[in-house]
């Protein structure tokens, strides 16, 4: 009834040791009802000699069937007992009549359970110490196992199989010896021994088979809430089994896959269901996974026949057994394509809300840009007029006109420069990393932030270190951030009302990674229990203000891999510092993660 359990499954060991041990008993049961009514001492010979055949084979496989229930035995006495057992069958075929007897000379007839059977009368085979000795080699394997299978925890185990096992084969054994010698007159209840080792082990090992039914429907159940669980949660799972070549998916992630419910499905049929620039990734995030029996996860886009896009977000494991070799790989996929049309959204949001940052700041620079603007354009005018005069001369001074045009020319690329400033702050653009000078930063920002300050009566100091060194970052959205800071420092001036208006600009470096950079002010300062709160959406202390700056600079900072905080001075005012990553100290790849991001 077992064989067809290890048919099903060859890693079930045991219930193949154990399904030869009862063919074994069957045979030896055969032989031994043949000697009990043989009627001529030839007959009796030759059922003990055949009888030797059957309990090879059982106690063989008896010893087989112990180390892999049990895990436990030691090898070379399981191989020294099985090396004397086959012995001790080869004597049996070469030495006397048959292992236990040199010659049996009559045959007597004693009553057994109501019935006459034959008793031998002979002399013994002194080889039969060579299967006694295998016999006894067998007990102390069995106890030894026993022992060390209790030792781990497995106490009703060792006691039911290893316990039993071992009283019973030392009755048989002792039987067998004490009938062959002559110590006692009296048929062999052998019979009954050995199919009372297939009883009780067959009783233990029914228990698991009984066990593994219980757990099948345990399973079946757990299978069925598992998948209402999982369909409620709107969540895809499939298994993928490496010793089978098994693949199996729930009818939900089927359906997030494009498969029919019948449809063959393995990886490679998976992947191509894929976007093609994301299979490649998937293959070697799962691949990975596998080589290390670790976890993981991952987004790819799904390209659906009716040309659609569908995002699905991954995660799960990988099951390794006691040699880390994949067992199998578990995972669960869910449709994530509505976040991630609301991230997109999000994303152009937040492109408009800065851009609206960078208008609202060229806002309040307008008129002195304006002003400054200006200057070059009288400067051109005033040239233009008097190189228009020395035309009208009759002999012109060609080098004073000459230089009057070198003037008109530097004038008119100056209010360039204050143009493309502008413009380039008021483009929407996307983020664009790249090294960057820190002085050249600073530099350009302070250039538009001067005629703003002049007209407020601050001044703009510059502290920049002589070691600092470029960093990493979008030149626009790192100088939208210097404005906002600034502009957010000359306004704290304005409230305070102070003689001295002092406005510093820093920058210096931060460790092995990064620079530093801080806005200081000599202004109202920050109420302590504001300090973080200035940073959120929508907070703001100017009447007129639409609580954003901070938020958007912050963002920026920290899209860039930096942070930005805030601190008040000892001497009155307040300083914002944030931080960047040094351009030789970020690898590529992390470049273009900040550059996606």
């Amino acid at each position: 009834m077992l064989l067809p359990v290890w048919v099903r499954d060859r890693t079930a060991r045991p219930y193949f040791f154990f399904s030869l041990m009862a063919v074994a008993t069957t045979g030896f049961v055969f032989c031994d009802l043949r000697m009990i009514q043989a009627q001529t001492p030839e007959e009796f010979s030759s059922a003990v000699k055949w009888i030797h055949v059957p309990i090879w084979f059982l106690l063989v496989s008896l010893v087989a069937f112990v180390r892999v229930y049990l895990n436990a035995g030691r090898p070379w006495l399981a191989w020294s007992a099985i090396g004397l057992r086959t012995i001790s069958l080869l004597l049996n075929f070469t030495t006397g009549q048959n292992l236990n007897y040199n010659e049996i000379t009559q045959l007597r007839r004693v009553s057994f359970l109501g019935e006459l059977v034959s008793v031998p009368v002979g002399v013994p085979n002194p080889w039969m110490l060579v299967g006694q000795l295998g016999v006894l080699l067998i007990l102390i394997y069995v106890a030894d196992a026993s022992v060390t299978a209790w030792r781990r925890g497995n106490r009703r185990t060792a006691l039911r199989v290893g316990g039993i096992l071992a009283l019973l084969l030392l009755a048989a054994a002792g039987q067998s010896a004490l009938l062959v010698w002559g110590v006692i007159k009296a048929p062999t209840t052998l019979k009954l021994v050995y199919p009372g080792i297939i009883v009780l082990i067959g009783y233990e090992v029914s228990r698991e088979v009984l066990r593994a039914s219980q757990l099948v429907h345990e399973l079946r159940e757990g299978e069925q809430r598992m998948n209402l669980a999982a369909e409620a949660a709107d969540v895809g799972i499939w298994v993928r089994d490496f010793a089978r070549k098994d693949f199996w998916a729930s009818a939900k992630w089927r359906e997030l896959f494009d498969f029919a419910p019948a449809q063959e499905v393995d990886l490679e049929r998976m992947l191509t269901k894929l976007h093609p620039d994301d299979r490649d990734p998937v293959r070697q995030a799962l691949a990975k996974a596998v080589a290390d029996g670790g976890e993981y996860a991952s987004e790819f886009r799904l390209a659906l026949p009716d040309g659609r896009v569908r995002w699905i977000a991954a995660q799960g494991r990988v099951d390794l057994d006691a040699d880390r070799r994949p067992i199998r790989m578990r995972g669960a996929c869910t449709d994530c394509t509505g976040r991630k049309q609301a991230e997109r959204e999000m994303l152009q949001l937040r492109h408009e809300i800065v851009h609206a940052g960078r208008v609202s700041v060229m806002g309040q620079f307008a008129s002195a840009l304006a002003h400054e603007i200006n200057q070059p354009l009288g400067a051109i005018q005033r040239n233009a007029e008097a190189a228009s005069i020395l035309l009208q001369a009759g002999s012109p001074d060609l080098d004073e006109i000459r230089a009057i045009v070198d003037d008109i020319l530097s004038d008119d690329q100056r209010a360039g420069a204050v143009v493309d400033r502008m413009r380039a702050l008021l483009r929407r653009r996307e983020i664009e990393i790249q090294p960057l000078d820190v002085d050249e930063l600073i530099g350009d920002v302070a250039a538009l932030s001067r005629p703003d300050a002049a007209a407020r009566q601050v001044s703009l100091v510059l502290e920049i270190a002589d070691d600092v060194p470029p960093v990493l970052g979008d030149r626009v959205h790192l100088q939208q951030v210097l404005l906002n800071l600034i502009s957010n420092g000359m306004d704290s001036i304005d409230e305070a009302g102070r003689k001295v208006r002092r406005i510093a600009v820093s920058a210096v470096r931060d460790g092995a990674r990064a620079v530093e950079i801080a806005v200081s002010d000599n202004g109202v300062g920050i109420p302590a229990d504001r300090l973080e709160q200035i940073f959120g959406s929508f907070f703001t202390t100017k009447p007129a203000g639409m609580g954003m700056g901070l938020s958007i600079s912050r963002t920026l900072v920290e899209t860039h891999g930096g942070r930005l905080w805030a601190e008040n001075l000892d001497d009155g005012g307040a300083r914002l510092r944030f931080t960047l990553p040094i351009s030789s100290q970020v690898p590529s790849d992390a470049a273009t993660e900040v550059a996606a991001t």
